[in-house]
């Protein structure tokens, strides 16, 4: 990995599809920041978004670039609209859905790195089932929540 000294530039328009869970494009990788961190942007459809889980590495900052959001994070509840952001902490269970009737676009900034690269993972290994989900997601350091305690998140 290189050492982070210089600009980690995505113009407009680029990135790298991984199609894994729905249409994400990577647009900066650890490797151009030193591991500091890493960002992607996915495409919500109306009602979806990922359960609740929790990332074990690193903090999540996320900004709404389209639609309504609703966003759960432990115990707290939050409806975001365009330009809106929140982050959340590593360790805490959390999740988010667009609530909206139009497709969403987000903006995910994790810090540090290496999180960006779990769809193209996932795509690459063709995860279908829960269990395969799931391993690909532990060598990331995210856990999924049981269904007894996503109430909370």
């Amino acid at each position: 990995m290189k050492t982070f000294t210089s600009a980690a530039v995505s113009p407009a328009g680029h990135g790298t599809p991984a199609m894994a869970f729905g249409e994400h494009a990577i647009r900066i990788r650890a490797a151009e920041t030193g591991g500091a961190f890493g960002v992607f942007e996915g495409i919500i459809p109306p009602g979806e978004g990922p359960p609740a889980h929790v990332h074990e590495r690193e903090d999540e900052f996320i900004r709404v670039i389209a639609g309504r959001f609703g966003f759960w994070c432990a115990d707290d509840y939050v409806e975001l609209a365009e330009g809106g952001c929140i982050a959340m902490p590593r360790g805490v269970p959390h999740r988010f859905r667009n609530i909206g009737e139009t497709q969403g676009r987000l903006m995910a900034v994790s810090s540090p790195g290496g999180f960006e690269d779990f769809f193209a993972t996932a795509e690459r290994c063709q995860a279908e089932t829960p269990e395969q989900i799931a391993a690909i997601a532990a060598g990331f350091g995210v856990r999924f929540l049981p269904d007894d305690e996503r109430q909370a998140a």
